[in-house]
């Protein structure tokens, strides 16, 4: 008996010398990591939840996997992990919309920002304000002294009320002291088709589509504080004195509230070494996004100042979306 005893105690010594060093994630979770993606499957955002599994399993050793649940505006997905166990499984690749705008605009919403752990910011990118070629305007001073003297509303197009472009136009609106009116589109391909018909009048799409249809499209100014060195040809909202213009969409790693702090930590490093990595930043930039990799606090400072900018907006507006 005396000789088994000490087996066994021998073999919970290797175990723990064995441990030592390994990260956190490594240490007493067998189950696949799974990335929530609050879209469909094939679109931007699921390309980029697949490069970044790849990166993180390969980083942590682990086999990570993306789940697609889209619907209701990212809330179904978004809801699916804020119910989630903590275990250190589960994840969201969220962002603007799913998170911090639905949780401004939905008081009935089964998720808040008390939901979910911040694990890590990955990437932002900026709005554009563009016209069709037919407006004949070319310049942002331009486009307020024809809005002025219009007598009509300008029309802009929108992914629906409460939208990150939604309420960037109202903002914009305010701004140039121009009336704006939004139209509602299912989809960016429809609003863009419209506005090159010239069935509307601005837009706040990515830069991407804008510039690849510059034969009718013109993109006036990036809601961005510098210009950018993907398009330094397009002034910033700042550099043209609209400061309360610059924004952004971000996107991020979030878990169930209660996730444990280290693996958490293993989890951020591992995002933010894919997402600096070379082949991942060449993708953001074809899609015009900015690398902002950063830890938990990173991306808990952009919660807080969504409830702040966006939060304004939408108090100011008296939007509620039930």
């Amino acid at each position: 008996m005396r000789h088994i005893k000490r087996r066994k105690l021998i073999a919970a010594a290797l175990s723990v010398v064995m441990s030592i060093g390994l990260p956190a994630y490594a240490q007493g979770i067998s189950k696949p990591i799974t990335i929530v993606v609050p879209y469909a499957a094939g679109g931007t955002n699921d390309n980029f939840a697949r490069l970044l599994a790849d990166g993180v399993g390969k980083e942590l050793g682990r086999h990570v996997i993306v789940e697609n649940k889209p619907g209701a505006n990212g809330i179904i997905g978004a809801s699916s992990v804020a119910r989630a166990r903590p275990d250190g499984t589960t994840f969201l690749l969220g962002g603007s919309g799913p998170v911090s705008l639905n949780i401004l605009l939905r008081p009935s919403l089964p998720y808040g920002f008390d939901s979910f752990d911040s694990v890590a910011m990955l990437f932002d990118g900026p709005l554009t304000i563009t016209v069709p070629t037919s407006l004949d305007v070319n310049s942002i001073d331009e486009l307020v002294a024809y809005g002025k003297k219009s007598g009509q509303p300008l029309l802009y197009g929108t992914m629906g009320p409460g939208s990150v472009s939604d309420l960037y136009g109202r903002t914009v609106s305010k701004t140039f002291g121009v009336p704006l009116t939004a139209v509602a589109y299912k989809n960016n391909n429809s609003a863009l088709m419209d506005l090159m018909a010239g069935r509307g009048d601005m837009n706040y799409a990515t830069p991407i589509p804008m510039i690849q249809n510059a034969k009718n499209l013109k993109v006036l100014a990036l809601s961005t504080e510098k210009r950018s060195p993907h398009f330094p040809n397009i002034p910033s909202v700042v550099e043209l004195g609209y400061p309360q213009l610059k924004t952004s969409y971000w996107t991020a790693l979030l878990a169930p509230k209660g996730t444990p702090a280290a693996i958490i930590n293993d989890v951020a490093a591992a995002a933010m070494k894919t997402v600096r990595a070379k082949a991942f930043q060449q993708v953001l930039i074809d899609n015009g996004q900015i690398e902002k990799a950063g830890g938990p606090q990173v991306l808990d400072a952009q919660l807080q100042a969504d409830r702040e900018h966006w939060g304004k907006v939408i108090n100011e507006n008296k939007i509620v979306i039930n």
